[in-house]
């Protein structure tokens, strides 16, 4: 399996060195999230310094997904907002954002840009709550298309679409878009879905373009360190592998910036101690 860790877990380090780390730990690729400190994607220069970024990552071989859940990218004030929710002329900041990821995401080669609904504003009902997600993911497909880049949409407990029956009701929406995919977070499936969590990457299988993972609980939404959750992960793990998945899978662990190498160093080796044994190849007949 390939294995990534989430740059929002590496704050308090400047992006090259962050990149060096889990490179010399090990790790295959980064889920990189654009923000003020990491590739910031408001940069006057941000063309040059994605192309740049690029070459450092091609240099340390690491692969990369672009993520977009900046807190306060978008506002100093207001975390993650605005959203695609929001009616239009909000949304439009949302949608720029988006649009500029997709860009950066060609830039780097990146596997995928992972986004998500966000929280229904008060003002805005449910069913219009749907058409402005639907409006705004539309907008970022056609661009999408056009770079060829592909979008994983990620359920995010509390937010309109938090399961895998919101993904799938978004899916088919927007018409089943080929560039429209999802980024499934394994901790949100022991936080909140009826299903084991096994069960839940084998239903969001045939969607899967990016895969984030960490600990967790029932019914808490609160990112963990492995071992320090509810979560068996052999059985997940392998039923991952199982789906036929092979873009990275990248841990997510945005408020462990404070130990992030010592973090990050324990968190590969679980992950390679719990993965499912290598498939060996036939040889010739």
């Amino acid at each position: 399996m390939r294995f990534g860790y989430g740059t929002n877990g590496f704050a308090n380090h400047r992006l090259d060195e962050a990149l060096a780390v889990l490179a010399d730990l090990g790790y295959d690729g980064v889920a990189l999230t654009l923000d003020a400190g990491h590739l910031d994607p408001y940069a006057p220069d941000v063309a040059r310094e994605a192309g740049r970024v690029a070459k450092r990552l091609g240099e340390l071989g690491l692969a990369v997904v672009v993520e977009t859940g900046g807190r306060y990218v978008l506002d100093p004030f207001r975390k993650h907002h605005p959203t695609l929710l929001h009616p239009a002329p909000e949304a439009a900041a949302r949608v720029d954002l988006l649009l500029r990821a997709v860009r950066i995401a060609a830039d780097l080669g990146a596997e995928a840009v992972s986004f998500w609904s966000g929280i229904r504003p008060p003002e805005v009902t449910g069913p219009q709550a749907w058409r402005n997600l639907v409006a705004g993911v539309e907008a970022v497909l056609d661009e999408a298309t056009a770079r060829e880049v592909t979008l994983g949409f990620e359920p995010e407990p509390g937010m309109l679409v938090e399961d895998i029956s919101g993904f799938e009701r978004l899916y088919e929406l927007s018409g089943r878009p080929a560039r429209l995919g999802m980024t499934l977070d394994i901790g949100h499936c022991r936080c909140l879905e009826a299903d084991p969590v096994p069960e839940c990457v084998r239903r969001a299988g045939p969607h899967l373009v990016n895969v984030q993972i960490e600990d967790m609980r029932r019914g808490v939404h609160e990112h963990l360190p492995f071992g320090e959750g509810e979560i068996d992960f052999p059985p997940v793990l392998a039923a991952l592998d199982a789906t036929g998945y092979r873009g990275l899978v990248g841990v997510e662990l945005p408020r462990h910036s404070h130990a992030a190498p010592l973090v990050a160093a324990r968190s590969l080796s679980f992950l390679r101690e719990h993965e499912p044994p290598a498939t060996a190849l036939p040889g010739p007949a």
